[in-house]
């Protein structure tokens, strides 16, 4: 009755007045795949917080990301658009200046717009129009900021706070709390005993970044009054292969959970297919304010509110590179069932931080997937596939989750895999996507040179000061 009430005052007015519009509250996780938290079904983890958000909320089966890299991700959240069309197509690129930002129409209709640790990427908040930033841009490791902001807070405006900490992204916690002999080995991995070392590091800090999960619930119960929404969800997924840097669902499908008591029922779920550029449109429309016409985003507030149970037919995807460790343009178009992925310079060698870094970003394990493979055949195969793309790749996500089985030159699937090829050719059109490729590649046959990492860090650290 509630939210009714709400729906029907907007549509009278154009607006709502400060005491209608609902506080939210945005928690955001750094490198985290849907598939490693108990709400979406594992086993091993403990994230016993985002667990009950599950349970007092709503939780999204089918949530993706616009990119599986932090930049490009951040980037499309906070303008609505895809990273053709803002200009941040290479992680670690900014926004053109001219692209409007969205948290200024959350301003503009009334909202305290205040960020705390990793929202925007780099120093990029400030391009954003956000009241305040507070808190280090790599994301918070712990809730001080946020007790210290909402113990001093004396605004009567509604509050939009966006939440990031830098969990689970590498580094890895050093004192892992679970054992190495028990973690679980995806499909896609090779089981040795330095990923299961890395393995246990990286369960250890998800688990860490779900107890800042609870502590950030918490204060925004005890200090924020009123009717409000809370948000748990992640840039993209995790560092690992087939992952972050990648268009497989462990890089793009994120966990999002909801709560809005009085609103939202309990215990629900929805398969509603809906993605990050989608998720300020939301909050624009539930706070009475016009999504700005022209954006890809689209507001998925009658979802919350009970007026529909679908959304998007279709999710796309897109990934540029990473300097030069990820030189690895891909695009992709997503159904319920059914995705689609173009790697559109298939010569090209497909490697990351993770086989290219000297920093700690996986080298150690992928070494040792590297010595397995020189005896073991079906690691020799997942080398193989890491670091080797087919120019199309087609996979029944119904029957083959973890995207083992390229169905691509499968004839009973050609009409199926030419509908989705042009699906994405209209899009990329649309986009105005130049298939720009963003750093030095590696072609097939070439011997794979390492990256320091420190070096790279004084380029970006000199090349973010401008937009």
């Amino acid at each position: 009755m509630k939210s009714l009430l709400r729906l029907l005052i907007c549509s009278l007015s154009g607006f709502l007045s400060a005491a209608e519009q609902p506080n939210i509250v945005v928690y955001i996780s750094d490198d985290h795949s849907q598939f490693d938290s108990e709400a979406y079904g594992s086993t091993e983890v403990r994230t016993p917080n985002m667990a009950k958000l599950a349970e007092d909320g709503l939780k999204f089966t089918h949530a993706f990301v616009a990119s599986p890299s932090c930049g490009p991700s951040r980037t499309a959240l906070l303008t609505g658009l895809w990273s053709a069309r803002n200009g941040a197509e290479a992680n670690h690129k900014a926004k053109r200046p001219e692209v409007p930002s969205l948290p200024s129409v959350l301003r503009n209709i009334g909202y305290e717009v205040v960020v705390i640790g990793k929202v925007a990427h780099g120093n990029w908040a400030q391009f954003y129009d956000f009241d305040a930033v507070i808190g280090p841009p790599v994301g918070i490791s712990d809730t001080t900021d946020v007790a210290k902001f909402l113990n001093q807070r004396t605004s009567k405006k509604p509050l939009c706070l966006f939440v990031g900490t830098r969990h689970p992204h590498v580094p890895w916690s050093e004192s892992p709390t679970y054992d190495p002999a028990h973690v679980k080995i995806p499909p896609t991995h090779v089981d040795t005993a330095a990923t299961r070392a890395e393995r246990a590091k990286y369960l250890t800090d998800i688990t860490h970044s779900d107890t800042l999960l609870g502590e950030v619930r918490t204060l925004a119960h005890e200090k924020i009054s009123g009717d409000t929404l809370f948000i748990y969800t992640a840039d993209h997924g995790s560092q690992w292969p087939f992952a972050k840097w990648n268009l497989y669902d462990a890089g793009i499908r994120v966990p999002l959970i909801i709560t809005w008591p009085g609103t939202l029922q309990p215990s629900t779920s929805t398969d509603a297919m809906v993605c990050w550029p989608d998720l300020l449109p939301t909050f624009i429309e539930l706070g009475g304010g016009k999504v700005p016409d022209g954006i890809d985003g689209q507001s998925f507030a009658g979802i919350l509110r009970g007026t529909t149970t679908k959304h998007r037919d279709q999710i796309f995807a897109t990934h540029s590179g990473d300097g030069d460790f990820n030189v690895y343009p891909v695009r992709s178009v997503r159904s319920r069932d059914w995705k689609y992925i173009r790697n559109l310079h298939p010569e090209f060698q497909h490697h990351s931080h993770i086989s290219r870094s000297t920093g700690p970003s996986g080298l150690a394990y992928w070494q040792t997937w590297l010595s397995a493979a020189e005896n073991n055949p079906s690691a020799a195969a997942t080398v193989k596939r890491f670091t080797t793309r087919p120019a199309e790749e087609l996979y029944d996500l119904a029957a083959d989750p973890n995207e083992l089985h390229n169905l691509a030159a499968d004839p009973k699937h050609a009409d199926r895999r030419a509908k989705m090829s042009g699906d994405l050719d209209v899009w990329m059109q649309q986009q105005g996507d130049t298939q720009t490729v963003f750093g030095t590649p590696l072609l097939q046959g070439e011997p794979v040179t390492l990256i320091n990492k420190e070096e790279v860090k004084k380029a970006k650290a000199k090349a973010t000061k401008q937009p």
